[in-house]
């Protein structure tokens, strides 16, 4: 009767023991896109946050990284520029209007860039 009642007693375990089973969540493989496309994907962010606040953009020297512009009586210059890491910084520099106003559409600028970031 113990022969028997041992495998009985073996299946019933396996069987709980499948019942506690879960497949593990699947874990999506990262998207890489190549530093030209986050290059690019960046300075048209750049440009088109410029438009969003209104500034006028009077130059774009794309090799080094430049977009230059006004508002006002404000210069605005915005720079792309690659790091050595491989990543994409983004800066905006606002001269010429008075401090207020230039800290105001740097803040607008920079808000403007984060959003059509997707940020």
């Amino acid at each position: 009767m113990t022969s028997l009642r041992t495998p009985g007693v073996a299946v019933a375990a396996a069987l709980l023991l499948l019942g506690c089973y879960t497949e593990p969540t699947p874990v999506p493989v990262p998207q890489t896109r190549s530093v030209s496309e986050r290059f690019e994907q960046s300075w048209q962010a750049a440009r088109a946050a410029a438009a969003d606040v209104g500034v006028r953009v009077t130059g774009e020297d794309r090799s080094n990284g430049t977009l230059r512009g006004e508002q006002g009586s404000s210069n605005v210059l915005i720079t792309v520029i690659t790091q050595p890491d491989t990543s994409i910084q983004v800066g905006f520099s606002v001269t010429g209007g008075g401090s207020p106003q230039d800290a105001n559409l740097k803040d607008h600028l920079t808000r403007a860039y984060q959003r059509r970031m997707g940020r």
